[in-house]
């Protein structure tokens, strides 16, 4: 059940825009970032929720979606995520708190995956920008974005040689193609 859960947990990037999720789903979500492992205990993480349409559209533009994709600016309108949750911490914190943002973006993934959505971490972001929508105070500092969803694509995943490309792709149906190693070709003893 498990391996199944990571499969299916993407990045999506194509939603069923009008499929509202719930300020309690993100909530949710966030308890179960909450109780995962910290360096030092510390809990420097934070979170902004978007689940408005107006914040949306603003969270939107200051976001990059697809590096292989170079032809695609990202979702269209209908597409587009139907909540955000902004991952950040207090620049006060000198712990290497990239780790505790990747476990609990992981962690707010497979949640929502088991609650039937999808979503993308997206790490191209024109912080200044959306510090500015969000009115954050200057102590603070974005880490992560978080778009969620109903998925509206299909992705797939695809077993590549050692020396095979990595680049995912779309094909003419618009299928999502995502290479991944293979077990052999990672495990070095």
């Amino acid at each position: 059940m498990f391996r199944d859960m990571v499969k299916a947990n993407r990045s999506y990037r194509r939603f069923f825009e009008e499929e509202e999720i719930t300020r309690e789903s993100l909530l949710t979500l966030i308890d179960y970032a909450r109780l995962t492992p910290s360096g030092a205990n510390k809990q420097a993480l934070h979170y902004y929720l978007s689940a408005d349409k107006t914040l949306n559209g603003q969270v939107f533009e200051t976001l990059g979606w697809a590096g292989y994709l170079r032809d695609w600016d990202g979702p269209v309108a209908g597409e587009r995520p139907a909540a955000y949750i902004i991952v950040v911490q207090d620049k006060a914190y000198k712990m290497a708190t990239a780790f505790d943002a990747g476990i609990a973006a992981q962690t707010i993934l497979l949640g929502a995956t088991e609650m039937g959505l999808g979503g993308c971490i997206l790490a191209n972001i024109k912080h200044a920008q959306l510090q500015a929508v969000l009115n954050m105070p200057e102590n603070l500092e974005i880490l992560l974005v978080i778009a969620l969803g109903k998925p509206k694509e299909t992705v797939v995943i695809e077993e590549i040689e050692a020396d095979g490309d990595i680049k995912y792709w779309r094909d003419e149906q618009q299928v999502h193609h995502v290479p991944k190693r293979q077990l052999k070709d990672i495990v070095r003893n």
